[in-house]
């Protein structure tokens, strides 16, 4: 199974507006920028991972769909990631791009 892991420290929120982990968790929407590469990977009922490695947190539930939602700085689309059954496990880190997602395959 693929999965969308992306990375939403609580830390963030407070300097820059960011959706965190709780708010995502609570909305099942967060938006990360995700590049071409990881895009053609991702279809909709993958999973996904929700870490918070700054509090040591992890939620996994499953892709409903991306929108795109503009791009950042260096041109890479942003998507609202739409997340269905988000519920918290046990922490386990993964690792991350710069723009702290990845694809893993089990």
């Amino acid at each position: 199974m693929t999965w969308l892991v992306i990375h939403a420290p609580n830390v963030r929120t407070r300097k820059e507006g960011a959706r965190g982990f709780d708010e995502t968790i609570g909305k099942g929407v967060g938006c990360y920028a995700i590049n071409r590469r990881l895009f053609s990977q991702l279809t909709a009922g993958c999973g996904v991972v929700l870490l918070c490695k700054d509090r040591h947190r992890r939620a996994e539930g499953t892709l409903v769909k991306l929108e795109p939602n503009g791009k950042t700085n260096n041109n890479i689309q942003r998507y609202e990631v739409h997340i269905a059954n988000l519920r918290e496990v046990k922490y386990k880190s993964e690792r991350l791009n710069r723009n702290g997602v990845a694809i893993i395959n089990d």
